[in-house]
């Protein structure tokens, strides 16, 4: 039908041609950002997915930094513990030299000397081993002020939880805190200047009673042996906390790796589909634009009915 008010011909192309914009609006938006969805109108469920995804992953990525912390602090105090060892091997050997009948008197003051200045420095390192400003083996005592200062328990000596995951209930616990009492208690049985730095110990010279002297240092040998197996129990745990931290660590990267893939899948647009479908959409803003200007003509048509 011909006519003047309505021409339904133009109408179509125009309808069509919007579509056509449309279309190659959004093939352009993906091309040039590299998303297949850059709003939820694109792909509402998609959108909500990825978003999922992609806050696992973030998460996921923090606790893998936590878990290269957490190893990293392990393993600081592993190597104290390590100096630690040492230094009771040094003392036994030196409190094992001092049971021999072939030392004398001058001997083995000259050994205790060695002994206390080893105890000192065993209570500096379990008391003074940081790690970001707290103190990993041995806590602060309170001081009452002013300022009060409470007791800061050191980080092997309460219960440690490590955030291993992106949700609440990834954690990993470990306790350590029994065997550090008694790696303590150890340490303290076995050299006086470990709590009293001041104190002239007693450990391989004995005591002397009038003119009998108690021998003490084959018991100090015990004592050492002791605190040598309470260093080591402590060391096992670190080691296999580590250890653990360790195939979290590459848990993670092997998750993080596939979720990350699948957020591409969902989210990144297909270069080759994409750039068929923009040429598609510019043929077609062509075409229609050309059949719009054919339909605007047939008024002309109208007119020629009139003459």
């Amino acid at each position: 039908m011909l006519s003047l008010h309505t021409n339904n011909a133009a109408l179509s192309a125009q309808s069509a041609i919007s579509k056509t914009q449309s279309s190659l609006s959004t093939s352009m938006t993906r091309l040039s950002t590299g998303f297949r969805i850059n709003s939820a109108m694109d792909d509402a469920a998609g959108l909500q997915i990825a978003s999922r995804l992609k806050a696992q992953t973030s998460g996921m990525a923090v606790a893998m930094r936590n878990t290269q912390n957490s190893t990293s602090m392990l393993q600081t105090a592993e190597g104290a513990l390590d100096e630690v060892s040492n230094m009771l091997i040094r003392m036994k050997d030196l409190a094992t030299q001092a049971a021999d009948a072939s030392s004398t008197t001058e001997d083995k003051t000259a050994m205790q000397s060695e002994f206390d200045a080893l105890g000192k420095e065993l209570a500096n390192v379990m008391k003074n081993t940081t790690f970001g400003g707290k103190n990993l083996l041995v806590g602060t005592a309170a001081v009452a002020g002013p300022p009060a200062v409470d007791a800061k328990p050191g980080t092997l000596s309460a219960k440690m939880t490590f955030q291993i995951g992106a949700s609440a209930s990834e954690t990993m616990e470990i306790d350590l805190s029994a065997n550090m009492t008694t790696l303590g208690t150890a340490l303290n049985a076995a050299t006086s200047n470990y709590n009293t730095p001041a104190t002239a110990g007693t450990e391989l010279v004995g005591t002397l009673a009038g003119t009998v002297r108690t021998e003490t240092a084959n018991a100090t040998i015990t004592k050492l042996a002791a605190a040598l197996d309470a260093v080591g129990t402590v060391r096992s745990g670190l080691g296999a906390a580590a250890n653990r931290l360790d195939h979290v660590y590459n848990n993670l990267s092997n998750i993080s790796t596939n979720t990350k893939a699948a957020t591409g899948l969902i989210m990144d647009v297909d270069f080759a589909t994409e750039s068929a479908n923009m040429t598609s959409s510019q043929m077609l803003l062509q075409a229609g634009t050309a059949m719009l200007k054919q339909s605007n003509s047939m008024s002309s048509m109208v007119m020629s009915l009139l003459q």
